[in-house]
């Protein structure tokens, strides 16, 4: 029943489109109408370039929906009028020419070259019609849509000229935006169902705490969407802000203090910790070390390597030492000018070892007092996450084939003893890599809603008084 109410939908949007390319099509075949004896022949130009117009630069805009997914949907609808002109298009200029053929057989061998013109004048005007189409189609998916990749504008770019794949590449597109859109949309309808309801708002504020190689930048935010879907739903959101490559030990130290940061500014008496990656192993310091844990109600730790990388003591052994500091400096130089004041690439690596893991395991416990729970994802196959990923992916099972990971981090190692350990499987052949659970490529995943799953963990805690 869902498949034939959606197939209905499909049907109607189409012929919805279709009848809304009518006065595009007249207009781009307005010289041929222009031979006929027809009255306010000014005016109904006119109407047709106001049509034109409307449909160029008139969004439409629905209850739920920002003025970002309004412009996704007017590029979408641009595209998507494009290419059902295009199509018609064929078939009304195949039957021109068939028609002039036909008539020059029958009266005079000699070709009536008015005729020609009138075709190819009302060709060129279709052309600069179809091209505003697809230009303000494609202009507004560029800058509205986050799921249409690099590469294919790349394509459409170098194949624009060429017909019929032109119109492959343009329809990919529409298609690639168009589920975008209705994504984003029911994700925008849930959150406006449930706005008074503030689902998100724990007991207590929530620190989020990145991993290794990575800063909390403003302009590259480290957890994609997912902050901003938290706050839509009442979480009070802060950021771990320690360096982006240093020792466990000095990592937490920052950590330490941006969590009486935060509890001084909140006034809260604690705060509850989500990390990633490395970022688990310094709040774990923090929380053992540092005397935190009083100030802490709950850490979730997501893909952290509990158990530390055992590829990673694997490459540092083969990978000559020149290299690892030749590595390090240029590092250091790099993230020195991105805002690091002692960024240390290879203590942060040394860190993430196996041996140095079950040093860590000993004295780094988290206190029983503190609710902790470690989440894990892993991958199905290589290419189902971008370079870096794939190729660690590819050496991780080289080291271990039988060992699952997320492109990082082995499945065994993302688990604490006596802690609620939960695995989230790939559903399909795509996985979930180490990047997409912080939505670092910003992909709205098959079988797995990235943002949904940091709603629904804050709203558990939430219900367990946290």
């Amino acid at each position: 029943m869902e498949g034939g109410k959606e197939g209905m939908k499909k049907l109607f949007r189409f012929l919805a489109d279709l009848l809304s390319s009518v006065p595009l099509l007249i207009l781009g075949n307005v010289l041929i109408l222009w031979q006929y004896d027809v009255k306010y022949k000014i005016i109904f130009l006119l109407f047709l370039i106001i049509c034109y117009l409307t449909v160029l630069f008139l969004p439409e805009r629905k209850q739920a929906e920002s003025r970002k997914l309004a412009v996704l949907s007017h590029g979408i609808r641009l595209i998507r009028q494009g290419c059902i002109c295009s199509v018609v298009q064929i078939f009304i200029s195949g039957g021109q020419v068939s028609r002039i053929l036909a008539d020059n057989m029958m009266i005079t061998p000699a070709p009536d070259w008015l005729n020609y013109r009138l075709i190819f004048g009302n060709l060129l005007i279709f052309l600069l019609m179809l091209a505003g189409l697809f230009l303000g189609g494609v202009c507004r998916t560029v800058i509205s849509s986050k799921q249409v990749k690099p590469l294919w504008y790349l394509l459409l770019l170098l194949f624009w000229w060429t017909p019929i794949i032109n119109l492959i590449l343009f329809h990919h597109i529409g298609r690639i935006a168009r589920k975008e859109f209705y994504f984003e949309r029911a994700k925008a309808e849930l959150n406006l169902t449930r706005q008074e309801s503030k689902i998100c708002r724990t007991k207590y504020p929530v620190l989020m705490v990145h991993g290794i190689f990575f800063r909390d930048w403003q302009l590259f935010n480290y957890w994609g969407r997912i902050p901003a879907e938290l706050r839509k739903n009442g979480a009070r959101i802060f950021y771990g802000k320690q360096q982006s490559a240093q020792s466990i030990e000095k990592s937490a130290q920052e950590l330490h203090q941006q969590i009486h940061a935060v509890l001084e500014q909140t006034g809260a008496e604690k705060i509850n910790i989500i990390a990633h990656s490395k970022g688990g192993l310094d709040s774990r310091y923090a929380l053992s070390k540092l005397g935190d844990a009083p100030y802490v109600a709950s850490l979730t730790t997501i893909n952290t390597p509990h158990r530390g990388c055992a590829w990673v003591d694997d490459a540092l052994q083969k990978i000559p030492v020149s290299v690892q500091n030749w590595l390090d400096r240029h590092y250091q130089k790099i993230f020195q000018v991105l805002g690091d004041t002692s960024p240390a690439f290879l203590e942060g690596v040394h860190d993430l070892t196996a041996a140095h893991s079950r040093e860590f395991n000993q004295e780094c416990l988290v206190p029983e007092n503190v609710f902790c729970q470690c989440y894990m994802s892993q991958m199905s196959r290589a290419f189902s996450a971008p370079f870096p990923l794939w190729f660690s992916y590819l050496c991780m099972k080289a080291f271990d084939r039988n060992a699952p990971n997320d492109g990082l981090v082995s499945v065994d190692s993302a688990g604490l003893p006596g802690r609620e350990f939960r695995i989230l499987k790939p559903s399909g052949t795509r996985g979930i890599s180490h990047g997409d659970m912080i939505d670092l490529n910003r992909e709205n995943l098959p079988g797995f809603d990235v943002r949904e799953f940091y709603v629904n963990l804050l709203k558990e805690l939430r219900q367990k008084g946290f």
